[in-house]
C-alpha cells in the first residue's frame, strides 16, 4: 500500500510527519511523490489558529474533491485536538489520527484501508507500534544539509492565548541519550546543521527536577552535544524569554558550533498586556536580555513575534510595542494577529479588538521593520561564513531574482547561482543567502563564502575562485 503525506503546521509538527513516515515504511508502507499515485493521504494538521486549521480542513476538501475514490486520513494537532467534533462534522475524512501515540500510525491507517480491500491481503499486517527505529533514520522534509531535532514535547507556560497544552499537554522533555542518538545518526547520514526545537527549549528538563540529579537543564544537554565530533552547527529555537537559560551563553562562548541565534517571542511590549498573556516580564526587562546576549555575543542574532490585537490592547499599548520594537533592534521579526481559540483563559476576556484594528496594527509592525531588518543584516557584508548550500537557482532573465549577477560586476556572468543559508538565517523564517560559485556546488554542502552585498532581506554571498577543480571538491564536503 501507498501514502502520501500533506504536510501542515510548524517544523515540530514536521518532525511528527517524519516520525509517522518512518514508522509507516517500516511497517510496509510506500511513500508516494504524489497524491495521484498514493492509496492514502494523510494530512498532518495544525490547530494552533483559527487560519491553519482552517487551512487544515480545506486540504482535507480539496483532496476529497479531487480524489473521491481514495482514503483520506486527517491527522495531527486539528485531530487530537478536535477528535470528536470533526468525526461527526466532517465526513470527507474516513478517519483521524491524534498526537498521542505517533508509532500507531500503520494500524490507524491499516483500519481505514480495509474497507477498501475488504480486509484482505494489501494491508499491511505489522502495525508499526512495536517495530523501534532510531528517531534519526526517519526521513527529512527539510531541505539538504539541515534537520529538526525535537528535545520535548508540550509546555508548562500557560500563556493565556496558546492552545498548545490543550493539545500537547505539560512538558515532557526527552532523555538525553536518546537526543544524542538521534543527532549523531543525523549526523552520520551528512547533516550539517541540527535545529533543537521545543514547545519552549529554554524549558528543557524543568520537568525532571525531582527525578534527574543533576538537573538535566539545556545547557546539560548543550554540554553534552558539544562531545559529537565533526564539522556541524548546532542552534537553537524558540526559548521563552522569561526564564531565559543564561549559562548557554557561556557555552556559545567557548563552543562556536553553537550558532548565537536566538528565537525569543517576546510577543508585546506594554506590561499591562504581557500580564494578561501570562507573561512575567516588561519591555526593560527584556531590553536588559537582549542588550546582554550582544554584549556577550556581538554576533548574535534575535528573531522575535509580536502579537497584535490582543484583547485590551489600545493604541496607547500599542505605542509601547512598537517603541520596544525601535528600542530593541531585532534582527528578525515575525507578526501574528490574536486568534480567539477556545477553552484558552483569553477566549473569554473583555476588550476584544476589532480583525480591522489588528491587522493594520500588524502592518505598521511589519513596515517598521524593514530598515532595522535591514540594517542589522548589513553589518555581515565583507565577512566571511560558513553557508550551506539547499537548491539550485534558476534566475529569470527579467524581473525579481533576475538581477542578482547584473547588479555585480564582480561576478561573472556565467556564475551557477544557488540559495542556502547563513548563521544569521534560520530556515524557511529568514532571508536567504543567494551563492555565486564559478563551479557547480553539492546541495547540503557546507561552503566557506565571503558576504558581498544585500538584496532585500537576502544577503549574497561569493565562493572563492579557485584554478584547480579539486579545491571545489574539497569545499563541498567541508
Amino acid at each position: 500500500m501507498t501514502y502520501y503525506l500533506d504536510p501542515f503546521g510548524c517544523v515540530k509538527n514536521q518532525v511528527d510527519a517524519e516520525n509517522m513516515m518512518a514508522s509507516l515504511n517500516r511497517a510496509g508502507w510506500t511513500a508516494a511523490e504524489t497524491a495521484e499515485h498514493s492509496d492514502l493521504i494523510i494530512v498532518n494538521s495544525c490547530g494552533f489558529i483559527e487560519s491553519a486549521k482552517r487551512e487544515s480542513i480545506n486540504a482535507v476538501l480539496l483532496w476529497r474533491r479531487l480524489y473521491p475514490e481514495k482514503k483520506i486520513l486527517l491527522a495531527g494537532c486539528l485531530a487530537q485536538r478536535y477528535a470528536k467534533e470533526l468525526a461527526g462534522e466532517l465526513s470527507e475524512a474516513d478517519g483521524f489520527f491524534g498526537t498521542d501515540d505517533l508509532s500507531s500510525i500503520a494500524e490507524a491507517a491499516g483500519k481505514i484501508m480495509q474497507s477498501m480491500t475488504g480486509g484482505g491481503s494489501g494491508v499491511p499486517k505489522d502495525s508499526g507500534g512495536d517495530l523501534k527505529c532510531r528517531t534519526g533514520e526517519r526521513p527529512l522534509l527539510s531541505l539538504p544539509g539541515s534537520a529538526y531535532v525535537k528535545i520535548s514535547e508540550g509546555c508548562d507556560n500557560r500563556c493565556s492565548f496558546c492552545a498548545i497544552p490543550l493539545i500537547r499537554g505539560g512538558l515532557k522533555s526527552r532523555n538525553i541519550q536518546d537526543i544524542m542518538e538521534e543527532c549523531k545518526t543525523l549526523l552520520e547520514r551528512g547533516i550539517k546543521e541540527l535545529c533543537l526545537v521545543g514547545q519552549d527549549t529554554g524549558s528543557y528538563g524543568r520537568d525532571r527536577k525531582a527525578i534527574s540529579a543533576p538537573i538535566h537543564g539545556l545547557p546539560n544537554l548543550m554540554e553534552a552535544l558539544s562531545l559529537l565530533e565533526g564539522k556541524f552547527r548546532i542552534r537553537l529555537l524558540y526559548i521563552h524569554p522569561d526564564h531565559f537559560p543564561k549559562p548557554i551563553l557561556d557555552i556559545m562562548e567557548k563552543n562556536k558550533r553553537f550558532l548565537p541565534y536566538f528565537d525569543i517571542p517576546f510577543q508585546h511590549g506594554s506590561e499591562k498586556i504581557l500580564r494578561l498573556m501570562n507573561r512575567k516580564g516588561n519591555a526593560e526587562t527584556y531590553l536588559e536580555l537582549i542588550e546582554t546576549i550582544r554584549r556577550r555575543l556581538p554576533d548574535a542574532v534575535i528573531r522575535s513575534t509580536f502579537m497584535t490585537g490582543f484583547p485590551g490592547e489600545t493604541e496607547e499599548d500599542f505605542g509601547l510595542l512598537l517603541d520596544f520594537q525601535k528600542k530593541a533592534g531585532l534582527d528578525w521579526l515575525g507578526c501574528f494577529t490574536y486568534s480567539r481559540e477556545e477553552d484558552t483563559p483569553a477566549f473569554n476576556m473583555k476588550g476584544r479588538v476589532s480583525k480591522k484594528t489588528a491587522a493594520e496594527r500588524k502592518r505598521l509592525v511589519e513596515e517598521t521593520q524593514v530598515p532595522i531588518t535591514e540594517k542589522q543584516m548589513d553589518r555581515f557584508i565583507g565577512r566571511t561564513f560558513d553557508v550551506i548550500v539547499e537548491e539550485k537557482f534558476e534566475p529569470p532573465i527579467s524581473g525579481p531574482g533576475g538581477n542578482y549577477i547584473s547588479e555585480r560586476n564582480e561576478i561573472s556572468s556565467d556564475s551557477v547561482i544557488y540559495l542556502g543559508r547563513l548563521p544569521c538565517q534560520a530556515p524557511e523564517v529568514d532571508g536567504s543567502a543567494v551563492i555565486h560559485c564559478p563551479r557547480p556546488l553539492e546541495l547540503g554542502a557546507m561552503v566557506s563564502c565571503q558576504v558581498i552585498g544585500r538584496a532585500g532581506f537576502d544577503l549574497e554571498v561569493r565562493v572563492p575562485y579557485f584554478t584547480h577543480p579539486e579545491q571545489y571538491s574539497n569545499i563541498n564536503h567541508q
